[in-house]
Order: C-alpha cells, then sequence, then structure tokens
C-alpha cells in the first residue's frame, strides 16, 4: 500500500483471539485525503462477527506522520467501536519506507476500558430523568427513520447507499452545482458498477431525473425530482440525522 499512488482505506477484521478474519479495503481516496463511514466500518466488522479491528491506510506523500484529522479519525472510531464491543486494536500508517503505529496497544493495558457501562442504584429523580431523554429520543428516532422510508417509498432503495446519493444531491442542489451521474457514484461506498445501477433504480423509481449537458455531449448530470427536492428540505428543516 505504501507505494500507492493515492490513499486506500483498510480494515483487518480479527476475531476474540485476534485471528484474522477478512482484510478488506473499505474506501478508495485522492492522493491527500479520503471520506470514511463509521456506520460502513461497524456494520461490516458486525457482519463478520469481528472482535477486534486494525485500520490501516497509506500516505503517498511519503510522509508516515499522522496529520490531525488521522489521530481525531481514529479517537472516534475507538470511541465507537468500545460501545460495540469491538475494539480498535491498532491504526496503522503506512509510506513506501515506513510504518506509524498511532494506537499500538498493549492488549492487558486498557482491560478496564472494554467494558464502558457502570451499573449502579441512581435516585428515583436522575433515573426518571435519564429514562424520559432515552425514551424521547427512541421515538425522534423512530419517527425520523420513518419519515425517511416515506420519502425513498421503495423498500430496495432504502439503504444507505441511495440515502447518501440522494443527500449529495440535495446538498449540491442547494449550492447550485450540478452533479455528473460519474460523480455521484462515487459518494456511496459500495463498488462503482453497483453504484451505477442504484443510480438507475433511483431514476426509474422517479426520485431522480437525468439532464444532459449542453455544453459536453459525453457528460450527463443528474439531479432530485422537484418533489423530492421538497420531502427533503422538509426533513432536514425539521432536524440533521
Amino acid at each position: 500500500m505504501g507505494s500507492l499512488a493515492d490513499e486506500r482505506f483498510r480494515i483487518l477484521f480479527l476475531d476474540s483471539s485476534h485471528r484474522l478474519i477478512a482484510d478488506e479495503e473499505m474506501q478508495r481516496g485522492t492522493i491527500s485525503q479520503i471520506s470514511l463511514y463509521p456506520r460502513t466500518i461497524f456494520r461490516r466488522a458486525l457482519e463478520v462477527n469481528a472482535a477486534a479491528i486494525v485500520l490501516v491506510h497509506n500516505h503517498p506523500s511519503g510522509d508516515p506522520n499522522p496529520s490531525a484529522e488521522d489521530i481525531e479519525v481514529t479517537r472516534r472510531l475507538d470511541q465507537i467501536g468500545r460501545s460495540l464491543g469491538i475494539e480498535v486494536l491498532d491504526h496503522i500508517i503506512v509510506t513506501a519506507a515506513y510504518a506509524h503505529h498511532l494506537i499500538n496497544r498493549d492488549p492487558t493495558a486498557n482491560r478496564d476500558q472494554a467494558a464502558p457501562f457502570t451499573l449502579r442504584s441512581p435516585d428515583n429523580q436522575q433515573a426518571s430523568g435519564a429514562e424520559d431523554l432515552a425514551l424521547a429520543n427512541a421515538r425522534t428516532m423512530m419517527r425520523r427513520r420513518l419519515l425517511r422510508q416515506q420519502l425513498l417509498g421503495a423498500p430496495e432503495l432504502f439503504g444507505d447507499p441511495a440515502w447518501e446519493m440522494l443527500v449529495d444531491l440535495f446538498i449540491h442542489e442547494c449550492e447550485r452545482k450540478p452533479i455528473s451521474v460519474t460523480s455521484l457514484c462515487v459518494t456511496p461506498s459500495i463498488p462503482m458498477s453497483s453504484a451505477i445501477r442504484l443510480c438507475q433504480k433511483l431514476c426509474e423509481a422517479n426520485l431522480t431525473r437525468r439532464e444532459p449537458d449542453l455544453f459536453d455531449g459525453r457528460r450527463v448530470f443528474i439531479e432530485l425530482t422537484p418533489e423530492v427536492s421538497h420531502r427533503l428540505r422538509a426533513y432536514f428543516l425539521a432536524g440533521s440525522d
């Protein structure tokens, strides 16, 4: 990976004995940056029943030192992993000549952090307040999930990749920036061929439409239909995910 011209992000999925279950490339980026999606990372970890993961990405610049963004991403993924019982064992930055370990954790050093929940008996007032807040948040999440499902309509288009495409289209529409079909298909964390098929399904479901580029006959823009654009605007005015 260290000799590649663009950034790649891969994950080693490990079992409870730290034996390798799978080694998968999760995302590709440019020469200097890459976008990560925690939902995709930990969804895959749960699918393969991983107890720990090792993050690996390369620096085409040849500098193995972590950036501030590398450190922050590692911290956030470590926090999410702990809440799911999945240990982020290490994050390795590789170049053509060096490797830098951001965590390099001693497996016996932080065992107390493996159990992030503490059981205790709070007073009735605290328990009631916390329970009310948890219930309210759960109801809000369910309402927004149902609203999102109604927005997309077709059950097969209810997954994260389709949602990521629609949100990206909405952002470009608000910024008044056209986006081509090819550029949109880079947005979801799925193979390009699958993204192109999904893009076609969105058009067939009348959630999006294609518009030819008047200045370049080889390029086709894609945009939200007015009805979907209106629904998305109402959705995000009501709050964020």
